[in-house]
């Protein structure tokens, strides 16, 4: 069979077996590429494309195939291209991404060498848990061998030695009577052309796939089919983001438009004019907010809808966001990720100096802050940097906080 029918096959066989995924994956441009190791999301001008090593693919069992295709589509459904830059330990985030989408798939339709949840039972991971909460555990768990030297569960203990060596497969001991396995460490190498892009781009690329998502959404549901929960629960979202009450464009061209950091990168790929044996170096100008809320008990849940909803609008237009919640202390800083639903922290009393004094310490993080309140206190802590106060439609104003003030109204 040639390669082109056996590709044709498998995704037939995902099409009868999870329509939405089957639907998606015909939207979407495949490719053969033998400088793939085995396959991946890559670049096809402003779009996703998948690039498949045709000898890896040769090798695959058939159902195998089925759970190769649906575990590259997790990655662009679950928006990991564009989310995996945020996090500080690459190797680890990679690890972190692949356990969440393997939890998806069939184990008869999961490849071998995959990352499973149920081989770190003594980790006591939650499950279908989100990117960032196994992020923050297996983080946490490899801290704590550094220290202690073991996590507590062996085979993560090997998983985290084979990161710290750079090695490309590492021995575990599997669960059960299965007795030894395989794990390779996930590399998502093709990743690396979606690094640099400008936010213009990040922009196109989101809006692309917003519209296939809800195609095949569409296309799902015409033929009686069923669209995976957390998809509906993005997709409902979208349709339910009302206009943003304030001009966010205008506001960072104006606002922070001097405030853009310099990201340089070194990349083999270009040479450098000066040394020629030195990589080059690739410089990027980029904004990356800090947006704070205000979780006190004082602010409504309408309020935080309120917030919420130009949170939304603010990563549209292309920008990093680190969002902080604060009430009387700082209860958590993370990345914000549009698929998730944000989780609020707090509802206690209200003050604006930790949030104030942690932004003092941090401005080379980030170009600006956005505080999104209700107004109902002061500030004693003076910042440093741009400040914008964002009162909510039903607040008074507090001209006194420092910084700019507006309040949200339609």
């Amino acid at each position: 069979m040639s390669k082109v029918d056996s590709l044709a096959k498998a995704s037939k066989e995902l099409m009868l077996k999870e329509p939405f995924y089957g639907f998606f994956l015909i939207m979407l441009n495949k490719v053969w590429n033998k400088l793939v190791p085995t396959a991946g999301v890559s670049k096809n001008g402003i779009n996703y494309q998948l690039s498949i090593n045709e000898e890896f693919w040769d090798k695959l069992p058939e159902n195998h195939r089925v759970g190769l295709l649906k575990h590259e589509l997790l990655h662009i459904a679950y928006f990991h291209l564009s989310t995996f830059f945020s996090f500080p330990d690459k190797k680890l985030a990679n690890v972190a991404m692949d356990m969440e989408i393997n939890q998806y798939i069939d184990k008869d339709y999961l490849p071998e060498g995959g990352i499973d949840i149920d081989d770190y039972p003594d980790l006591n991971l939650d499950r279908k848990a989100g990117t960032r909460y196994y992020y923050e555990q297996l983080n946490k768990a490899k801290q704590k061998k550094d220290q202690n030297g073991t996590s507590g569960d062996a085979n993560f203990d090997k998983l985290c030695d084979a990161m710290d060596q750079g090695q490309g497969t590492v021995v575990i001991v599997s669960i059960g009577t299965q007795g030894d396995k395989e794990v390779e460490l996930p590399q998502h190498g093709t990743w690396e052309e979606f690094e640099n892009l400008s936010e213009a781009e990040q922009k196109i690329i989101q809006t692309q796939m917003d519209r296939l998502l809800k195609e095949a959404a569409q296309q799902t549901v015409k033929k009686r089919g069923t669209v995976p929960g957390n998809i509906q629960g993005y997709l409902d979202k979208l349709e339910q983001l009302e206009p943003p009450k304030f001009n966010w464009r205008g506001y960072m061209r104006r606002f922070t438009g001097v405030s853009s950091k310099v990201f340089t990168k070194k990349i083999r790929r270009k040479p450098n004019k000066r040394f020629s044996e030195n990589p080059g170096i690739k410089v990027k100008m980029r904004q990356h907010m800090l947006l704070a809320i205000d979780t006190s008990g004082s602010v409504s849940n309408d309020e935080l809808y309120e917030f919420m909803n130009e949170i939304h609008h603010i990563h549209k237009c292309g920008v990093d966001i680190t969002v902080i919640q604060c009430d009387t202390t700082i209860k958590s800083i993370e990345p914000f990720n549009p698929r998730e639903e944000l989780k609020v922290h707090g509802r206690g009393g209200t003050e604006f100096d930790p949030v104030l004094e942690y932004y003092n310490a941090n401005l080379r993080k980030y170009t600006s802050l956005v505080y999104f309140t209700d107004g109902e206190c002061n500030a004693s802590v003076r910042p440093k940097s741009p400040v914008l106060w964002v009162l909510s439609e039903q607040s008074s104003m507090n001209e006194s906080l420092p910084g700019k003030v507006i309040r949200l109204e339609l």
